[in-house]
């Protein structure tokens, strides 16, 4: 009976040794391995994982906790996104497409991403939407998009998740700029009205103007809907990225453009996930150029990035929880 309770003892010990073991490994890697990605010899590791926090509003500790603003300046430098102006006569566009309702949907493959494009031939279909619950929360892009009837949709702009009481929530009613819908400002923290921020906005005509815009210039060319977001990707029919892939990372994305004939383009690249990695913002600037934009822009992407159509999320957001809440989406009206 001795011998049995030995074996009995060891055993438990083996895996008492066993469980510290796997505590120690997970605690050692926890500690060491942030400093060996942006520390050490993986150059496009570091530069993806730097680029991906860096585009987002809510992640970017992940790389300012480790590394210095020049550090991350200098990981990101061969990225350099080109900021060109649109033309001033963008208002003067010709639209061939503005009477016909037409809305075709096109499935998008790269190497390592999927995705869809929807074509609205009609720019003035073109809204942005919002939460009903601004500022303390957003909604899904689906809750969102079918409050307005529309026929389709994708998230918009940026946010954080904190509330105005400092609370934070993780419930994404925290635009950030501006926010516009139908003329009327559902959110502004700009103060200059001088100061150019990227922007995505569509005029009364429904020309999308994408780039660096200051509050009086959106007044001047009598805008009626508009967030901040960007940088912009494709202006005056050129690429802004034209060395590097935008610095960015991989990572679900989601993006807007429309044709010299006025279509609009609405863009969403799945990503973390095994069928599809994610896409850079050279990825989506190049698939933008084939389906001939004219201008286009970058809007908010990774666990946000979805798109909605014929009353159904047709995309594979990779939020765990599927869909994300979000303050506000362009949509497509009836």
């Amino acid at each position: 009976m001795g011998k049995k309770k030995k074996v009995k003892k060891k055993k438990r010990l083996s895996l008492k040794v066993f469980f510290l073991f796997l505590i120690f490994e997970f605690a050692f890697s926890a500690a060491t391995g942030p400093f060996i990605v942006f520390y050490g010899p993986f150059k496009n590791v570091k530069k993806t994982i730097v680029g991906a926090a860096m585009s987002t509003l809510s992640h970017q500790y992940i790389a300012t906790t480790f590394l210095s603003d020049q550090k991350i300046k200098d990981i990101l430098k061969d990225d350099v996104i080109e900021e060109i102006n649109q033309n001033e006569d963008v208002e003067d566009l010709d639209f061939e497409n503005s009477h016909d309702s037409n809305i075709e949907r096109y499935n998008i493959e790269g190497k390592k991403f999927k995705g869809s494009m929807l074509v609205v031939h009609d720019p003035t279909r073109v809204k942005v939407g919002y939460s009903s619950r601004i500022p303390k929360s957003g909604e899904l892009t689906s809750q969102i998009a079918k409050a307005n009837n529309a026929v389709a949709a994708v998230n918009g702009g940026g946010f954080v998740d904190q509330s105005n009481d400092g609370n934070w929530t993780g419930t994404g009613g925290q635009p950030v700029g501006i926010l516009m819908s139908n003329g009327k400002m559902i959110h502004n923290d700009i103060t200059n009205r001088e100061a150019k921020n990227d922007t995505v906005a569509i005029t009364s005509r429904g020309v999308l103007l994408v780039g660096k815009y200051t509050l009086n210039e959106l007044e001047q060319l009598k805008t009626t809907e508009a967030m901040t977001f960007g940088p912009a990707l494709v202006v005056n029919g050129q690429p802004t990225i034209k060395n590097g892939d935008g610095g960015q990372g991989i990572a679900p994305r989601t993006a807007i453009g429309q044709r010299k004939d006025g279509a609009i383009l609405l863009l969403v690249i799945d990503g973390r996930q095994v069928s599809s990695i994610g896409a850079t913002l050279r990825d989506v600037q190049d698939i933008m150029l084939e389906y001939e934009a004219y201008n286009a822009t970058n809007l908010d992407g990774g666990s946000s990035s979805t798109m909605y159509y014929d009353e159904e999320v047709i995309n594979n957001p990779c939020d765990p929880l599927g869909e994300r809440s979000v303050p506000s989406i362009i949509y497509v009206t009836p």
